[in-house]
């Protein structure tokens, strides 16, 4: 499991130009399974996203294509950790130590 963590660059009317698209691309990674949740960070300076994925290759590869990272208006921080414990709504996504 993975938390990325978004931080904006760019002025957040940059943001905005490409948030349509960005929006669209979070729809497409849900409709994959691979997003669990995601919103945007309070103050407004970026967002999280929580991700399953086999691998942080396959994670960094799916970011690249984040219409935020193509315009050039945000940074991403990929931290991957093993989900011991979840909420039953995530049970499929529980791992365990080994």
């Amino acid at each position: 499991m993975f938390v990325l963590e978004l931080t904006y660059t760019a002025p957040l009317e940059a943001v905005d130009a490409a948030l349509e698209a960005h929006v669209a691309w979070l729809d497409g990674q849900y409709e994959k399974g691979v997003f669990l949740a995601s919103g945007r960070k309070n103050p407004r300076d970026g967002g999280v996203i929580l991700a399953v994925a086999e691998d942080r290759a396959r994670i960094e590869e799916i970011v690249a294509g984040d219409p935020f990272v193509v315009a050039g208006v945000c940074a991403y921080r990929v931290t991957e950790f093993i989900a011991t414990k979840t909420a039953p709504e995530l049970a499929r996504h529980r791992q365990t130590l080994g």
